[in-house]
């Protein structure tokens, strides 16, 4: 049996916050939306319904957590969750925090100009605030 591996695009684009029981918690390199991804750490899984029935409780109840302290630590007037990949296959969660006065407002934020990243220390404080919001809730 083949170990997990991120896959390369997914690394690339995101800084890693912290496992959790199932999943891996990232956060997108792109400082215009406060933006999470959730990767479960299963091999070959492209879809949700290619999870086993309690990985796809676990996941929701790790989506519940994530985007229950997310909307509350940046103060977000929506949260969007959207599992699309289809650039990645890897079968990942987006966890958007939306406010009524970012960039694009209400329209989806795939598509919309060029990625920003953090820069390293506003990236790495990022992370240590999601991490502790997440794991403290």
């Amino acid at each position: 049996m083949r170990a997990f591996e991120l896959d390369s695009r997914l690394a690339a684009d995101t800084l890693s916050v912290a496992p959790l029981g199932l999943c891996q918690l990232r956060l997108m390199n792109d400082r215009r939306w406060p933006w999470l991804i959730l990767v479960p750490q299963r091999v070959e899984i492209t879809e949700f319904h290619d999870l086993r029935p309690l990985d796809q409780a676990m996941l929701t109840f790790e989506l519940g957590l994530v985007s229950k302290a997310f909307k509350q630590m940046v103060r977000a007037d929506k949260i969007n969750i959207g599992m699309i990949g289809n650039r990645v296959s890897m079968f990942h969660c987006h966890v958007v925090a939306r406010m009524t006065d970012d960039p694009n407002w209400p329209d989806p934020v795939w598509g919309h100009g060029a990625r920003e990243p953090y820069g390293a220390e506003e990236g790495e404080a990022l992370v240590r605030r999601v991490a502790d919001a997440v794991l403290s809730s």
